[in-house]
């Protein structure tokens, strides 16, 4: 099957109100442009080099996800563009975004990523702070205006145990429906972003409004 045909068929299975992150990292222009004319438009790259040289060469009705780990001293090198940052884990990372996007005079969209697999390795926050981040986002005083906070992001265990990932999405929903009722100009939670190509139905069972796929569309990793 051709990546067309296989992004196709995951799109019949996903309902409107999912969002298909089409996950192209490493991945050659070429096969990026084949999913472009089968009318892909958001596309997640966890590399910010390898992202600006695609968006350079691309075109430029594509939405730009960052979906890697991000440092701060990187930021700068994407706000000029990038749509979404998916893995906001601190405040300083919240902070520099914003003072990144005044200089190019946008309004970057960011999720908070939770941490709620039981594997150390995995970035994120605990619910207090995500809780501080999100007072201090809507204070006004703090001049965070640049930025706005949509949704949640999290990442499953990475395990057979279906059980387990059920859980953990779960645990993620619940956080999610407790802060979805916030509504200033720059927090509004609307995007619940969980499941990649292993485990997207089941995350979607859970409540996830936005999925990563990678493999499944474009073939194992280069």
């Amino acid at each position: 099957m051709s990546i067309k045909d296989h992004l196709l068929q995951i799109k019949s299975q996903l309902s409107e109100k999912v969002t298909l992150v089409a996950v192209s990292k490493t991945k050659p222009i070429s096969d990026l442009m084949q999913a472009y004319e089968a009318g892909q438009r958001v596309f997640g790259e966890n590399k910010i080099q390898e992202m600006t040289e695609k968006w350079q060469q691309m075109p430029k009705d594509i939405e730009w996800h960052m979906i890697g780990h991000v440092q701060s001293n990187k930021v700068k090198y994407m706000a000029e563009y990038v749509s979404l940052i998916h893995g906001v884990d601190s405040l300083k990372l919240l902070q520099e975004i914003n003072k990144q996007a005044v200089k190019h005079n946008r309004v970057i969209n960011c999720l908070l990523q939770m941490h709620i697999a039981e594997e150390e390795t995995k970035f994120g926050l605990d619910e207090k702070e995500l809780e501080v981040i999100l007072h201090f986002v809507q204070n006004d005083k703090n001049g965070m205006t640049n930025i706005k906070v949509v949704g949640l992001m999290g990442m499953a265990t990475f395990t057979d145990n279906q059980e387990q990932i059920k859980k953990e999405f779960q645990s993620l929903k619940t956080i999610f429906d407790k802060y979805k009722s916030l509504n200033t100009t720059n927090c509004q939670l609307n995007t619940l972003s969980t499941g990649m190509s292993g485990d997207y139905q089941l995350a979607i069972e859970c409540g996830s409004t936005m999925v990563r796929i990678g493999s499944s569309i474009f073939g194992n990793r280069n």
